[in-house]
């Protein structure tokens, strides 16, 4: 039985597949001293727009540079989907004698056109693996069941993948069992840990004869993550007595330790509800690292994509009957707070202008104004506003929601039962956006308003930003720009920002 690590490429997820380069010589040193035979470096791909590292491409010159340190056999991964037999030569032919085996990630319903493509790169002299991906639902793959004989003399590894770690150690038996009654190929098993099962899973693959088994650094993967290398290698210590230098391993474990506390992987309540349900996995990856969205909405949106349906809710269309010359969108800062007093008498001597809340946050402070006042709903902002108006009847105002269906599910305070609507479109942005600025701004347009003061709207200290923080900025400065130029209306800023793009004016000039 064989052990295979493929951390830069799983762990790739998160990083982008760029990794320090102190790091990885760390890596692949510590594990010349360490009881796995294959480390897959990364995957080795077409021209891809949008910017993706070092360890998505695998330049040559960083497989030569990984072969001068690295004693371990090495393996890239291509992605079925995006390669096909007329691209192997120029992408693989230059990795021959640097690369021992190409592993293939394949959507079982392609698993025929995979097998072509799989015997082309076995012409090169590769050792060819398949990674062939959503175990759990392998069972509704008739024609998949039926070719996998047709790898005998193509494939050196079979893979069972669970893509949504939610297979069972009795579905990991059941499943070997089908595959060794099809074929003689040497048969492996990648398990994710959403449910926290992939130790007990990979050792049952290994119980029922599996010749290779994947692990990844702390877990590092895809959503979730995979079952830990030392974790792996700790329990074969133990109970096959494996032999294993502690010492490297420690020092490999602690720098990828220190990488996990800047991006938190690992499984949480979403990801099992996805692995539970075999979901994918890629949006709640996104979902997870967008603070606007609670496990609450993440796991309506699961529900909803489990039942099939588009919404768990609709609305009445926001048709306004009363229109704004001017609005003033609130946002979250803590600049509101600061500037209290001036805001407080700026608005209130200008009965006629409508407040819209972009967030909950600074919202009750208005709620003593007599002003018109609409509160966007985007990601988790229903949740957050019944906290915020916890005792009935202290909540005005009306709900402004993203249009028809929303993909995070939709909820709505029943104090707002019957004063929500959903915006027919958002129509100023191309793709429309359904975050809280874009609500905010399709909610002026919607009120007819022709002078759009905004505040709150702070944005971030940039010595200390996180990438997060980073892609909320980048968004909103996306949208002010798409909205001025969509209504050549001005948007002007009360309070201090650091948004450029927007005009910057003070509170205190008004009053």
């Amino acid at each position: 039985m064989k052990i295979l690590d493929c951390t830069l490429r799983d762990g790739g997820y998160y990083t982008n597949w760029d990794f320090d380069k102190e790091l990885v010589t760390t890596y692949f040193l510590s594990f010349n001293n360490l009881p796995v035979d294959y480390l897959e470096i990364g995957y080795r791909s077409q021209r891809m727009n949008g910017y993706l590292g070092e360890y998505f491409y695998c330049p040559i010159y960083v497989i030569e540079g990984i072969k001068k340190i690295s004693a371990k056999k090495l393996v890239i991964i291509i992605d079925e989907k995006d390669v096909r037999p007329a691209n192997v030569q120029a992408l693989l032919k230059p990795c021959m004698g640097l690369i021992d085996m190409v592993r293939i990630a394949i959507d079982p319903k392609n698993f025929k056109r995979a097998l072509v493509l799989a015997s082309s790169i076995k012409a090169l002299g590769f050792q060819v693996g398949f990674n062939v991906m959503y175990m759990s639902k392998w069972a509704g793959e008739k024609e998949f069941l039926s070719l996998i004989s047709e790898v005998n003399g193509i494939a050196d590894y079979f893979y069972m993948v669970d893509s949504y770690g939610g297979v069972y150690p009795k579905d990991v038996k059941n499943i070997y069992d089908l595959v060794r009654s099809k074929t003689d190929v040497n048969i492996g098993f990648h398990g994710h840990n959403n449910l926290e099962l992939a130790l007990i899973n990979t050792l049952t693959a290994i119980e029922c004869g599996a010749d290779i088994v994947d692990a990844t650094i702390t877990g590092m993967g895809r959503g979730a993550g995979n079952l830990k290398t030392e974790l792996l290698l700790t329990a074969l210590n133990s109970k096959e007595q494996l032999d294993c230098d502690f010492n490297a391993l420690s020092n490999v474990v602690d720098g990828f330790t220190k990488l996990q506390e800047i991006y938190n992987w690992g499984t949480n309540l979403p990801y099992m509800v996805s692995g539970a349900n075999s979901l994918p996995q890629k949006n709640v990856m996104e979902w997870v690292s967008k603070k606007f969205y609670s496990y609450n909405s993440i796991i309506r949106a699961l529900q909803n994509q489990k039942t099939g349906i588009k919404d768990n809710e609709n609305c009445p269309i926001f048709l306004p009957d009363k229109k704004y010359d001017q609005v003033i969108i609130v946002g979250g800062g803590i600049s509101i707070n600061t500037n209290w007093n001036a805001i407080q008498y700026f608005v209130s001597q200008n009965p006629g202008m409508a407040i819209i809340h972009s967030s909950s946050r600074n919202s009750k402070l208005f709620q003593t104004l007599s002003n018109d006042q609409f509160f966007c709903l985007a990601g988790n902002e229903g949740n957050r506003l019944e906290k915020v108006f916890p005792i009935d009847g202290e909540f005005k105002g009306d709900c402004i929601l993203p249009p028809f269906p929303r993909k995070m599910g939709t909820y709505v305070p029943s104090f707002a039962k019957n004063r929500t609507y959903e915006l027919k479109e958002v129509n100023f942005c191309d793709p429309p956006k359904d975050t809280h600025t874009a609500l905010a701004l399709q909610t002026a347009l919607e009120l007819n308003a022709n002078r759009i003061f905004v505040i709150g709207y702070d944005g971030y200290a940039f010595d200390n930003i996180s990438q997060i923080e980073m892609e909320i900025f980048n968004e909103n400065e996306h949208l002010f720009d798409k909205y001025r130029a969509f209504t050549r209306n001005d948007i002007i800023a009360l309070t201090n920002t650091k948004y450029n793009n927007i005009s910057s004016s003070s509170v205190y000039s008004f009053i």
